[in-house]
């Protein structure tokens, strides 16, 4: 699948119409490139951190990186509870299609409940924090929810 037939090109650069409505452009891969660690920092300090980082990177076990050590944050919290807060919350946060073409949308404040109930009900069936959770389902909101629900 290596090779590039007269069909297919090895690049599919976007439209000039999405590239303006896109969210980062090609000086965020200038900045990554001219300072990571610094880039990283500001990408992550656009998120809640329950406890900040001290150091951004610490690359002394090599090939083990560790990145924003000392840091806590909850992905539950970063990816529904704070949109909600902001008052995003009737916004749709996944809209999903199906295989036959059935579609949903849920909103932030759908999302949370259901993250809610899900993490609660895993908590009445003694789950704690650190345990392993395996979770084995096809690509439909519910393994959104159940994801965050263990987050």
């Amino acid at each position: 699948m290596t090779d590039i037939s007269a069909d297919h090109s090895a690049s599919y650069p976007p439209s000039a119409e999405f590239a303006a409505q896109a969210n980062a452009d090609q000086s965020w891969y200038e900045r990554a490139a001219t300072d990571r660690e610094a880039f990283w920092a500001e990408q992550a300090g656009r998120l809640h951190w329950h406890e900040p980082w001290n150091q951004v990177l610490d690359w002394s076990d090599a090939p083990v990186a560790k990145w924003f050590l000392g840091g806590k944050l909850n992905v539950a919290y970063n990816c529904v509870d704070r949109h909600v807060l902001d008052g995003h919350g009737d916004q749709t946060a996944i809209h999903f299609v199906g295989e036959p073409g059935d579609t949903r949308a849920m909103t932030y404040r759908d999302l949370l409940a259901e993250v809610s109930r899900a993490a609660n009900y895993l908590t009445e069936l003694g789950l704690v924090a650190g345990d392993r959770v395996a979770i084995y389902m096809p690509m439909i909101p519910e393994a959104v929810v159940a994801i965050l629900a263990c987050a």
